[in-house]
């Protein structure tokens, strides 16, 4: 009967023993798993825009959205390396805070310029739209000739004012005023002041005027579209911009693979008709 008792005392250790080390084993494989996924690298992209810019970019309860900050957020589900953060500030911060690197993309109607492509790296183009002046209904406008003597406020960093700029060094004989006015004071206010006398033309891209106006109600006012003297192959194209280094260079490649795809699949289409009323979406070419 010992013998039989030790015999069970035996087999039960052995079960116990046999038991805790599968336990033991899937408390390692559980914990593997887990440090296997914390342990995955994901970077964060603060994307920059000023949410002034309608239907580009806008704030609505509090959080941006808008055609270019959904196409951003649309490219970043396709890339789970990164988690994107979008941080609203104004116009001129926007520039500043990617070429300094606190921002790490720019979503915001940004135009191609000369200048800018020698400091940042710009993405395959998001839309097109025409140049257009916002003025009171009464006035004609064909050329930038019809805006001589002329006063409108302008962004100094902004692609329009670079422009009209060019324009009147050009042209000093037929010059429009251009009033300087601060990078937070948003182009509803700036149209509303059209619309009020106290300047008489805005120049801006015809999809953000069109919106505004017809959003504030400002029925005392048109949009005309207009050419500069010169065509640029970037004329009407907006972008994101990156930081000009490495890391940027190599944010702006994967950017631009997602691009073509949510092209070629209809994403961006459905984004600018949900936006801007019509497709507005150029080819997903490099320019």
């Amino acid at each position: 009967m010992k013998e039989m008792k030790a015999y069970k005392k035996i087999i039960l250790s052995v079960v116990a023993l046999t038991t805790l080390g599968v336990l033991q084993a899937c408390g390692t494989s559980a914990k593997t798993s887990s440090d296997k996924k914390t342990s995955e690298k994901v970077t964060t992209i603060t994307v920059a825009t000023d949410a002034d810019t309608k239907p580009f970019t806008y704030s609505e309860n509090g959080k941006a959205t808008g055609y270019d900050v959904e196409v951003a957020r649309a490219v970043f589900k396709e890339l789970p390396e990164y988690k994107l953060n979008i941080e609203i500030t104004d116009f001129d911060s926007v520039i500043a805070g990617v070429d300094s690197g606190r921002y790490q993309l720019a979503a915001n109607d940004i135009g191609w310029k000369k200048e800018r492509a020698e400091k940042y790296y710009f993405s395959s183009p998001l839309s097109k739209s025409n140049n257009a002046v916002a003025v009171k209904s009464d006035v004609k406008v064909n050329g930038f000739e019809d805006l001589a003597g002329k006063s409108t406020e302008v962004l100094p960093s902004a692609n329009f004012t670079t422009t009209l700029k060019a324009y009147n060094d050009k042209n000093p004989d037929k010059a429009s005023k251009l009033n300087y006015v601060d990078g937070n004071y948003p182009i509803a206010s700036r149209l509303a002041d059209v619309d009020s006398g106290k300047i008489d033309f805005i120049l801006y891209d015809a999809i953000s005027l069109k919106t505004i106006i017809k959003d504030k109600g400002l029925t005392s006012l048109k949009v005309e579209n207009i050419k500069a003297d010169t065509v640029d192959e970037h004329d009407g194209l907006e972008y994101f911009i990156f930081t000009k280094d490495k890391a940027g260079k190599e944010l702006q490649g994967k950017v631009d693979k997602v691009l073509k795809k949510l092209q070629a699949n209809g994403t961006l289409k459905e984004l600018s008709e949900k936006y801007f009323g019509g497709d507005f979406v150029p080819s997903a070419t490099k320019n």
